[in-house]
């Protein structure tokens, strides 16, 4: 069963205008092999209005945390530790009547593959008018009148009709436009978006992202944008939480992170993306090395196996045995001294970056 616990000594939020503040969140699945550390220790506040962008690898624990805010982990074998204020309420603490009380009514998701997250069996129009239904009370007339506003709202031609279609009658654009219809069919204060762009061609993919700002001022709603792709981040959000291993490695704004990055693992994910003023005719520089397991983590920094700048550290059996501290504010969690940072960008990343 999931087990819900707080933890003690958790830093205090950082500012009083977060409407989401996650503290010292910790998520842990038990499996045959053993216990998986899903997410280990993660903190960070998002405003009203604002966006926060969460990039990392696959397994990096992105949207571990975000099923946490949810609450949608499945109750088996899962345990919860820390504090996730939502509008000053630890939602770890609600009952689970309280929590479908709260999931599309004062935040809501949208989930990566909008295929498979719509039913086959019902119509468009149904599935975005039900939780207006649910949370509302609203009758089955006004439900339909809702949910063809919305579909307008994102977007959808000649909404009046398509109300009725199946998702298989719409693109891929379009049921991702349907998705965010039924995310926001309740004005949701906290939107959680789950790569929300992913296998979509970029012009749709750039419609998605216009939309999402477009609606984001229109509701006011908090954002936080899961992705792996720092172009997206670049374009939407405000602040970045770069995720590995289940810990945040950096954090600041996106102008800050993606303009001086102070991580190596930050650097990497950097140093692996295609720039237009590259040559065409040179490979990628991947990250060296893969993944962590997260069955059995690496002592110290997490990143240091994969780290071609660890060695620099004094006294590099710190990053072997020594857990790096991320601070409040912008900050990053390596045992490198800040003029090392800001030497090695200069030097060796920024050249790779072209």
């Amino acid at each position: 069963m999931t087990t819900l616990t707080k933890t003690e000594g958790a830093p205090p939020p950082t500012g009083s205008n977060a409407f989401l503040s996650v503290r010292d969140l910790r998520v842990q699945f038990s499996t045959e092999e053993g216990i998986v550390k899903a997410v280990d220790g993660l903190s960070f506040d998002l405003e009203r209005g604002k966006t926060l962008g969460i990039v990392g690898e696959s397994g990096s624990g992105k949207s571990v945390t975000n099923l946490s805010i949810l609450g949608l982990h499945s109750p088996q074998n899962t345990t919860i530790t820390g504090e996730i204020l939502v509008d000053g309420q630890d939602v770890t603490d609600v009952s689970r009547k309280e929590m479908e009380s709260l999931r599309g009514n004062k935040m809501a998701m949208i989930f990566q593959d909008a295929l498979t997250a719509l039913s086959p069996y019902y119509t468009v129009g149904r599935q975005i008018a039900e939780p207006f239904v649910k949370h509302t009370g609203a009758s089955k007339k006004e439900a339909r009148a809702r949910a063809i506003e919305m579909l307008g709202k994102v977007g959808i031609p000649d909404p009046k009709s398509r109300v009725d279609d199946y998702p298989h009658q719409f693109s891929g654009g379009m049921r991702q436009r349907a998705m965010i219809a039924m995310s926001l069919v309740c004005n949701p204060e906290l939107l959680i978006a789950d790569e929300p762009t992913t296998a979509l061609d970029v012009t749709v993919q750039a419609q998605i992202l216009d939309l999402l700002k477009d609606l984001q001022q229109e509701f006011g709603s908090a954002i936080v944008l899961i992705t792996h792709d720092l172009g997206v981040v670049a374009n939407v959000a405000d602040d970045l939480l770069v995720m590995y291993a289940g810990r945040a490695v950096e954090r600041g704004s996106v102008r800050e992170v993606l303009k001086s990055p102070q991580h190596p693992y930050t650097w990497g994910l950097l140093s692996s993306m295609p720039s237009l003023g590259s040559d065409v005719n040179e490979p990628l520089r991947p990250i060296p090395g893969t993944p962590p397991s997260l069955l059995n983590p690496p002592t110290g920094c997490p990143f240091h196996p994969r780290c071609e700048f660890a060695e620099l550290v004094e006294n590099s059996s710190r990053c072997v045995h020594e857990r790096p501290v991320l601070a409040e504010g912008r900050a990053s969690a390596c045992h490198l001294t800040a003029q090392q940072k800001q030497q090695i960008f200069i030097e060796t990343i920024q050249p790779r970056l072209g």
